[in-house]
Parts: C-alpha cells; structure tokens; sequence
C-alpha cells in the first residue's frame, strides 16, 4: 500500500515542467546533435582519464574543476549547455550544471550520463577511433533506433 500522497495535479505540471527545463536524456540529445546543429553546447565534465577513454562525438572536454576558469573561453555564453558526466550514480554533471548557471549560461543536464549514452549504444570518440557498442536491451528497445519516449 503506498503511504504518501499522490501530487495534486497543478503540483506535478509544475514539478515536472521544471524537471524537463533542467535534465534531458541521452536519445534527445543524440538526435539533436545529428542534426548538425542542436541548439546547444555539449560539455563533458569528466577528467582527462575518462576523456582519453571515451567521449560523445562533437563534445567539448571542460573538467568541473576547470568550469569557473575556463568556459568563457571554450563555450559561447550565449549558447544554452547540456552537460553530462559518467552516469546516474555520478553527481559531476549536476556539480558541472551549478557552475555553469552560477557564470550565467542556461544549462540541462543529461540524464544518465556517457554510461546510458554508451547503453543505448550511441557510437563514442576513443583514442583509437569511434566505436560502437549494441545497445542494453535492459535501457534500449532492440533493432529500434530510439526509445520514442
């Protein structure tokens, strides 16, 4: 039995109005960049070892760390930001999304990170070249080229 309370109605548009203002997902986020121009700027959060690993393809590398000192010169302010981080049990993207609000840019984090990027078997940037995992049955509808979500 379920001992909380349901949301009123005007509750939950404006919860998850906000939600869908801050986070994206990683099918909207590829089929936004095939386009050629998503509308947004793609930043990858993580260190230099997780960069050199794999990378979502057309990303810009800015370390969280390096955010404050950085962005002005990587990423056009007036460009709106998706940021993402290794995955759902990684806060780096959220921490990546604060500093880049805190300088003034409009920003969305991408939910699940390069770990659901990698899932959903969206090709990544290595060293070596591009490569390509099948998707996770488990996080991707098989033979389908999107969630449709």
């Amino acid at each position: 039995m379920m001992t909380s309370r349901f949301a009123d109605p005007s509750e939950a548009v404006a919860h998850f109005s906000a939600r869908l203002a801050l986070y994206t997902d990683v099918s909207d986020v590829s089929a936004a960049m095939a386009t050629g121009d998503p509308g947004f700027t793609l930043v990858d959060t993580r260190a230099d070892v997780a960069w050199d690993q794999a990378r979502v393809p057309g990303a810009v590398h800015l370390p969280r760390t390096r955010i404050a000192a950085e962005a002005a010169a990587l990423v056009d302010p007036s460009r709106p930001v998706v940021v993402y981080c290794w995955g759902p049990g990684c806060d780096g993207a959220a921490k990546g999304a604060l500093e880049f609000a805190r300088l003034g840019y409009r920003v969305k984090e991408m939910a699940g990170g390069i770990e659901y990027w990698i899932r959903e078997g969206f090709a990544v940037e290595t060293a070596d070249g591009a490569r390509r995992s099948p998707a996770d049955p488990l996080t991707a509808p098989e033979g389908a080229p999107t969630c449709a979500c």
